[in-house]
Order: C-alpha cells, then structure tokens, then sequence
C-alpha cells in the first residue's frame, strides 16, 4: 500500500475483485469505456493521460505499485472514462467493481472516509499542476514538472538530487503538454545555466531553489506536489 494513503484503505483489497496481468504497451481503459471499477497496482507502471483532439499526448501521472487508479464517480449512474490508463511496464493489476465498492463504502464508514481523503489528494494534484501551466506557461509547466519529478522519484545525490526516471524528451513533453521542440530548447538553456546536468541519461537537478523560484514555488505538501 502507498505510504500516500490512509492505513484504512487497505480494506478494499478485500473487496470481491479480479486480478489480471497487463502487457506494456496494452491499456486498463481507454476514454470513452464504460468507466465500472477502480484498480489497484501490484506491480509494474501505469500512465495515466489523454489524447487531444489534434493528437497529441498529455501525461498526468504515473501510478506504480501500491496506488490505486480510481477515475470513477460513485453513487451515481455509469459513465464513462474521461483519461485512459496505459501500461508502461509490465503490470499486476486488481480491478474493484464500481457496485462491490459502494456497498462496502456505505457499510464501512472509515474505509469511506479514506477513500474520500485519497480522491480529494489526487484532486488537489492536478488542480495544482494546472494553476502551473495557466499561470506559469511552458517554463513554468516543466520547471513544476521537474519539481514534482525529485518528490516523486528524487535520490538525494552531493550537489544536487537526481531524477530516478529515465525519460526521453518526448515522454517529458507528454507531462508539459507541450512539444518535445519546445522542451529540448528549455532543457538546453537549463543545462547552460548549470541548473540540470544529465547523469547516464537521467536528469539531475542541481539548483532546485531556482526552479522553484522561478514559478513562484508556494511550497505545497509533498504528497500533493508529485507526479505519481
């Protein structure tokens, strides 16, 4: 279980449900399915983004073992999955149906109340990654992606902390929702300025304070300021 969550959570694994393995590159959902259960990750990576109307690929976060996929509405009728869930690295997943779920919730007052506290962090995630991008633009969408990136994935390293997460430029572009052009030209002038280095094909920050002074860090939660 995700340190991110409430102990109470635990609770829903033992919820009737269906485990299945998932190859890389293959999908939980898709948007647009029918939106009927939440997922709990054993193992492997999950991505979780959307395709917009001119194609391109926004990424919004990344779930791994132990966090729970749940991009549902309760207690009311079936709808439909507004993001879809890809698999970027093998994966165990166990599936919760939306029904099994709310009647355990009614029942079960705490495991509600935990559930409730683990979709309003996740909420409070991406509504502060979007003030970023509004108000900071695409600096500011990857100088906060970045940010979030040493919470998420940092190694506390002499001189600096180092992103744990091999990316290409493409797939960081995916989080900033912006072109791989428009990152390479930024991560350029970041290196320059001897913000960032790269380490074995790895990012390493080593000013973080400037990165967050730059879009005007307001020193959110570490559990609210991360990708995962």
């Amino acid at each position: 279980m995700s340190d991110n969550y409430p102990n109470d959570l635990k609770e829903l694994l033992s919820i009737e449900n269906k485990e299945k393995e998932y190859k890389k590159g293959s999908y939980l959902f898709r948007e647009g399915e029918l939106a009927d259960g939440i997922f709990y990750i054993r193992s492997g990576k999950i991505k979780i983004g959307k395709i917009t109307p001119d194609g391109r690929e926004i990424t919004f976060r990344i779930c791994s073992e132990g966090d729970f996929i749940s991009e549902i509405r309760l207690f009311c009728a079936l709808s439909t999955y507004r993001v879809q869930a890809k698999v970027i690295e093998d994966c165990k997943c166990i599936k919760i149906g939306k029904q099994k779920l709310e009647e355990k919730l009614f029942l079960t007052p705490s495991l509600a109340i935990g559930f409730l506290q683990m979709m309003g962090t996740e909420q409070q995630k991406t509504q502060s990654k979007f003030r970023d991008l509004i108000l900071h633009g695409k600096k500011g969408a990857l100088y906060s992606t970045l940010i979030r990136m040493t919470n998420s994935y940092g190694i506390q390293k002499n001189g600096g902390i180092l992103i744990d997460l091999p990316l290409k430029n493409q797939e960081l572009a995916n989080f900033c929702g912006m072109s791989r052009e428009v990152v390479n030209r930024l991560l350029n002038g970041l290196k320059n300025d001897g913000i960032i280095k790269m380490e074995d094909g790895k990012i390493f920050v080593c000013d973080l304070q400037y990165l967050k002074d730059e879009i005007h860090c307001e020193n959110c939660p570490v559990e609210i300021c991360r990708i995962d």
